[in-house]
Order: C-alpha cells, then sequence, then structure tokens
C-alpha cells in the first residue's frame, strides 16, 4: 500500500521532521494547535513519506520565488493575457523540470504529487503542462511501435501536443466519433478528414492556442470501405516555427469558460489531411502496406476497450486533483473557522464559530473525507501502476485482463465520488465563510469552479457510474450459480458471500458502538448486496415486459445501478482507509485520531442511505438513524480541536494557498485589510465620475409615450 514507507519514517527521526516543516507563525491559530492531540509534523511525514514533502518543498519555494509566478491582487488578467502568462509559466515548469523521467519510472506517485502540488498554486498551468507531458506522451508510449525521437521532441518541448477525442455532437458516446481515417494504399498515407462541423474536435485542452501536434482519435477505414472502429494518430496541427495552422486544418479556441481560463481548450476540423502511414498509435490495431487490417485483439468490445483503456489513467489522475481541491478548500474555511469569533454564552464573550455544532457539521465531514480519499486515491494508483506495467510489457494473461476491468470499474467510480465530494465541499466552505468567503481573494470561488469540470471531462460522473454498476452486475451469474470467484485487487470478493450478508441486520446498540468504523462497513457490505439485488431483479422485470436491452437498462438507473456504483466505491473507499488506520504498524499517536476520521467519513457517508437502509429491512426503528445521527455529531466534537492540525499537514504554504482568511497566522482581518489596500484602484474614484456628478437623469424621460 502507499504508505508502507511513510510508517516507518513516521516513527523515525523527529529531527528531519523539523527540518522538512517549520512551525507556523504565532497568532489566533496558536490556542487550537497546542490542543490537538497528535503532533501534524508526524502525521505529515506518515501521510506523504519524507521523499515527497521534499518534492513539496522544492516546488513550492521555486514557484515563491519565480516572479513569473507572482501574484498581482486587485488586477484581473483579460482572458488573452491570462493564456500567454499560463504559457509563460508552463514553459517554467519545463526549464524547472521537477521530476524527471528516470525518477518517475522509479516512483510514479511523483508524477501524481507533482502535478497535484502544482496545481494547489494553479490549475490552469499544471494541465497545460500535464496535458502535453503526461497525457499525450502516455498516448504515445502506448503504442507497440517506437516513436523515441518524436518523444525526445515532446520532452523538450519542441513540439507540443493536445488530445483530441471528442468532438462538438459526441463527447461520452465515443463510439459514435465521426472524424474518419482512411488509409490510401498508393501512397501509404492516412487522410485524416472532418465530415461536417459538428465532426469537429472540441474541447481540447491545449489546441485552443498552443498545441502543434494532436493525438487525434478517428474511425479508421481500410481501401475496401470497411471500417475498423476507433484508433489514435499524430496529426500535426500547427507549424512549429509560426503557429499557423498546417494546410487542410481549420484550428480554434473555443472561448471562455467558467473556470481554468488559462487553458486553452480549442476545437479543429481537418480536410483530407495526409499523414505518413507510421502515424498510427498502433495500440488496438494495424494496417499493412497492402491495406489489410490486423489486430492482436479479435473482440471488437476489447479492440474499442483497448484503444481508450489509458484513459484510465486521466480519471485516477482527476481523483487526485479534486482531492487536492478538497484539501485547498477545507484548509481556507476550518481555519477562518478558527479565528472568525461570533456571538457567545454573553454579551461580552465572542466565540470561535469552529466551537458551534453546525459548522463542525458542516466542515468536518469533508476534513474526514480528505483523509480517506487521500488514501484511496493513492493506492487506486499504485493498483493502476501494476496494471499499466503488464500493458507496456504486453501482458495478455487472464489476471491482466480481469485487472483491467476491475481497474476500469474502479476509477471510473473514484473519479465520480472524488469530484462531486469536492464540489459540494468547495460550496459548503464557501458558505460557511459568509461573506468573506464570497470576496474572489479568499480563492473559495476559484476552487469550486477550477473543480467543476472534474464532474465532467474523463467522462460525464453519472456516465461513469453506468460503467461501474455495470461492473458489478457482471459478477451476478456467478452469485446465482454459487460459484467460486474473485478479482484481482479483491475489491468485488466480498459478494461471494453475498446470500449471507443479506440476511445481516443492524445490531449496535448505542451511538458509542457506531464510532468503530466496522460498523458503517458492515452496513455498507449489506447496502451493496441490496442493491445489487435490487438493480437485478429490476433489470429482469423490464426484460420481461418486453423492453429492449438498451430501454431495459436506462430504466434501471435511478435507485438501483447509480445507487448501486456509489456504495459500491464508498464502501471499497471505507474499506481500504479502515484496513489502514487498524494497521498495528500506525504509530499509536496517530491512530486515535485517524480512527475517528475513518468512522466520522464512515457514518457521514453511509447517512446519506438511510432510507435505503429502512426499505430494504436492514433495521427498524428509529435507533440506526439515531446512533448515527448522535455518533456522526460526537465525533464532529472530538476532532473540533484537531481540526486545525489536520489541515496543517496537508495545507500549503500562504503563497501556493493564496487566500488572506486562509492564511496560516490565522489574522483574518489584517490579511483581509492589506489584501484590500494593495489593489492599485481600491482608493481610486471611478473613471465615470462626471457620469454621476453632472450628467443626472430626468426621471421618467424615455417611458413610451403611447
Amino acid at each position: 500500500m502507499a504508505s508502507t514507507r511513510n510508517l516507518k519514517e513516521a516513527t523515525g527521526n523527529q529531527n528531519s521532521w523539523e527540518t522538512l516543516l517549520p512551525d507556523f507563525p504565532a497568532g489566533p491559530l496558536c490556542k487550537y494547535r497546542k490542543k490537538a492531540s497528535f503532533n501534524w509534523k508526524e502525521m505529515a511525514v506518515l501521510v506523504d513519506g519524507e521523499d515527497m514533502i521534499q518534492l513539496k518543498n522544492r516546488i513550492f519555494s521555486a514557484l515563491e520565488s519565480d516572479p513569473v509566478f507572482a501574484h498581482h491582487p486587485g488586477e484581473d488578467l483579460c482572458h488573452e493575457k491570462y493564456q500567454e502568462l499560463t504559457f509563460l509559466r508552463c514553459k517554467r515548469l519545463f526549464e524547472y523540470d521537477f521530476v524527471t523521467q528516470k525518477e518517475i519510472r522509479v516512483k510514479p506517485l511523483k508524477l501524481v504529487n507533482m502535478i497535484c502540488y502544482i496545481g494547489m498554486y494553479d490549475w490552469s498551468a499544471c494541465l497545460q503542462y500535464s496535458l502535453h507531458y503526461d497525457m499525450f506522451s502516455r498516448a504515445i508510449l502506448n503504442a507497440s511501435r517506437s516513436f523515441a525521437d518524436f518523444l525526445q521532441q515532446v520532452y523538450s518541448m519542441e513540439v507540443f501536443g493536445c488530445f483530441a477525442l471528442t468532438e462538438l455532437s459526441h463527447g461520452s458516446n465515443t463510439k459514435g466519433i465521426r472524424t474518419t481515417a482512411t488509409f490510401d494504399d498508393s501512397t501509404q498515407e492516412f487522410i485524416i478528414h472532418t465530415p461536417d462541423f459538428e465532426a469537429a474536435k472540441f474541447w481540447v485542452g491545449n489546441m485552443g492556442k498552443h498545441a502543434t501536434h494532436a493525438v487525434v482519435y478517428a474511425q479508421l477505414y481500410t481501401p475496401d470501405g470497411q471500417c475498423h472502429g476507433l484508433h489514435s494518430f499524430i496529426v500535426q496541427i500547427r507549424d512549429t516555427k509560426t503557429l499557423l495552422p498546417m494546410p487542410g486544418v481549420m484550428v480554434g479556441d473555443i472561448g471562455k469558460k467558467l473556470g481554468q481560463n488559462g487553458l486553452d481548450n480549442g476545437f479543429a476540423m481537418f480536410h483530407k489531411v495526409r499523414i505518413p502511414k507510421e502515424n498510427i498509435l498502433n495500440i488496438a490495431g494495424d494496417v499493412t502496406a497492402e491495406g489489410k487490417y490486423s489486430s492482436s485483439v479479435k473482440d471488437v468490445k476489447e479492440r474499442f476497450s483497448a484503444s481508450l483503456g489509458f484513459l484510465c489513467t486521466g480519471r485516477i489522475l482527476v481523483t487526485a486533483m479534486s482531492t487536492t481541491n478538497l484539501k485547498l478548500a477545507l484548509s481556507i474555511a476550518i481555519r477562518f473557522s478558527a479565528a472568525r469569533r461570533q456571538f457567545g454564552p454573553t454579551d461580552d464573550e465572542e466565540i470561535p464559530v469552529l466551537e458551534y455544532q453546525t459548522q463542525q457539521w458542516r466542515l468536518l465531514p469533508y476534513l474526514a473525507a480528505a483523509y480517506a480519499l487521500d488514501y484511496f486515491s493513492k493506492s487506486v494508483f499504485e493498483n493502476f501502476v501494476e496494471f499499466y506495467v503488464g500493458v507496456l510489457t504486453r501482458q495478455r494473461s487472464q489476471r491482466q485482463a480481469d485487472l483491467g476491468r476491475e481497474i476500469h470499474a474502479l476509477s471510473a467510480a473514484s473519479k465520480t465520488l472524488a469530484s462531486w465530494t469536492a464540489q459540494q465541499a468547495a460550496q459548503e466552505c464557501r458558505e460557511a465563510c459568509g461573506g468573506h468567503g464570497y470576496l474572489a481573494m479568499n480563492r473559495l470561488g476559484e476552487i469550486r469552479n477550477d473543480n467543476d469540470p472534474n464532474c465532467t471531462y474523463e467522462g460525464d460522473n453519472n456516465v461513469l457510474l453506468q460503467q461501474t454498476s455495470n461492473y458489478l452486475m457482471s459478477w451476478m451469474n456467478c452469485i446465482r450459480d454459487k460459484a467460486p470467484f474473485e478479482s484481482p485487487l479483491g475489491t468485488i470478493n466480498f459478494l461471494q458471500d453475498y446470500h449471507h450478508i443479506l440476511g445481516w441486520k443492524f445490531t449496535a446498540i448505542s451511538a458509542e458502538a457506531c464510532m468503530d468504523s466496522s460498523v458503517p462497513l458492515a452496513a455498507y457490505k449489506w447496502l451493496v448486496c441490496y442493491l445489487l439485488r435490487e438493480s437485478d431483479l429490476k433489470l429482469s422485470k423490464e426484460k420481461q415486459s418486453g423492453r429492449s436491452d438498451f430501454e431495459a437498462k436506462n430504466n434501471c438507473q435511478v435507485y438501483h445501478c447509480r445507487s448501486l456504483a456509489i456504495a459500491f466505491i464508498e464502501q471499497t473507499a471505507l474499506q481500504r482507509y479502515h484496513d489502514y488506520t487498524q494497521d498495528p504498524d500506525i504509530p499509536h499517536t496517530l491512530q486515535p485520531v485517524l480512527k475517528n476520521l475513518c468512522a466520522l467519513y464512515g457514518l457521514w457517508s453511509l447517512s446519506k442511505h438511510l432510507a435505503v437502509l429502512y426499505q430494504g429491512g436492514y433495521a427498524s426503528g428509529e435507533q440506526l438513524g439515531r446512533f448515527i445521527q448522535n455518533a456522526i455529531l460526537e465525533l464532529c466534537y472530538r476532532l473540533k480541536d484537531d481540526a486545525v492540525a489536520l489541515v496543517d499537514v496537508f495545507a500549503p504554504p500562504d503563497f501556493i494557498l493564496n487566500s488572506p482568511i486562509g492564511k496560516a497566522n490565522g489574522e483574518l482581518y489584517k490579511n483581509m485589510w492589506a489584501e484590500i489596500l494593495q489593489g492599485s484602484k481600491a482608493l481610486n474614484r471611478p473613471s465615470w465620475w462626471a457620469e454621476f456628478c453632472t450628467n443626472k437623469p430626468v426621471p421618467g424621460r424615455l417611458r413610451s409615450r403611447l
């Protein structure tokens, strides 16, 4: 698992913690920091490991010292200037080369963490860099043919890449992509063509202004007119010396978005653009010189999955990015809540708003989610690395195929869980900080808007949940036949006890008993089995009533398959975090707070399913609901004094967090006042002052006289 080495480091040399993690400045937050039940530095080493903290410090220090990354309070850049600045920052990231290709091969998690650390500063520059450096290059690396020379140009930024899959009229339904790649055996070229504007490549990151090359997904046609499905090709779209479009290519920017406006999302249309035969990325198949199609993957569905298989990486990355946004929002809101004082037991005494039960209930379950999802996303990434090694070494074993299916189901649902959790948390944090949370300078709006697309790209969340539920439903034949089965990662192994689990009942006798994470975990296992049974019954009834497979599946999503996929991924995340927090090697000084976080995450997540727990007969009477609610409130109260230290573990330095109300010293009002007065026009009279002072309106002058 992700933290085996970290366990040793957390119990290791305390002097190294002091060097890696300097103390925070004195201020209003000291009161809570002194109350904490654990050493935040020990926790940071456990969660991240010394090597990742060193990487984080190196990145944060470089960005803070570099004028290109300087903040300009009170200034709003126009769209084009923001895109220019983003590109300049992207170039700088190449020059820093924080993590080399060799380091990534040794420890792949460094790449994900580097992306998240840079993203803490600004997602636009981070995504522009990672779309080229990671996504574009990995699409090429996956090919059977070697593109070593071209990849050197990628890594040196001599060419700049993008990943062109979606079209104006097709996003989630990738099988419906209409761009074509027709092989001409007389010239040994593919002809890339866009049949009409609805088939224009659209939403492509980096394509709007900068990309010189694209990995273009198109339907492959051989000279006999037969279509062989979706394949990918390297296509040059701009001249590398002038950035002007290549002949036959129309390429541009799609315009301003709700967030991430430094990133240039673009569109492209191709008019019979010819590319060399060698430019096919022959992941799923290839064409001979004579124009005959060949593929080592005979099954059409498997071939399609192979051509898009590495999208799993993007989804796992979005899981980590969303968890990062969750951490950012909580760092701001919890520090604010600990320093902001309003009302109190007497008129003379105001208390921090974190002392109020409502504020604890609004924020602390999300804090528990941040810890659980951070661990979960790292563990899923490690699972993916195992699978990806098999892809690169061309393994064709049954275990590799089964692992691919399981990773696909996990990545689809984990991306959904993390992005929705972060989106809901960002809004809750914004509201929990009152009017100050609505000020752009405090960054919660930016975090919310920049996280928003995580719910859509790499697959719409609701569509992705169908892929996970399809995976779960595929095990029903084994369950009905009581045949033995298991998956490589073991995420569905508990379903072997499906029939037994369905007989379970809620047995906890108090709220205190529910504060053991094994209690919500048992309820989740029952919930998954129940929803699996109900989804299977619903599908059977739909088919028996004469509906087609398409109609039957469509009618089984809401309250059935969708809920099944959500319950499954929440159960899986909870199971992994439960196992981790119960590990006897966890330092005894940290285990109590980690267990509280795990229990709170499990109970809070489970509380959203109370209706189904009663509906299915897992519990009756009022005890289940009352115990869970009381346990959630008690755990929030217990974690209240640890909350500031818990966000100190993952909060970036003030320069990176860039939020006056989220600064480490907790001096809310001094920090806000200083930021306001730094604005270049804060004290200026408006340029339209004369319109106010001299040109007074004549009431009713423009009213219709008819």
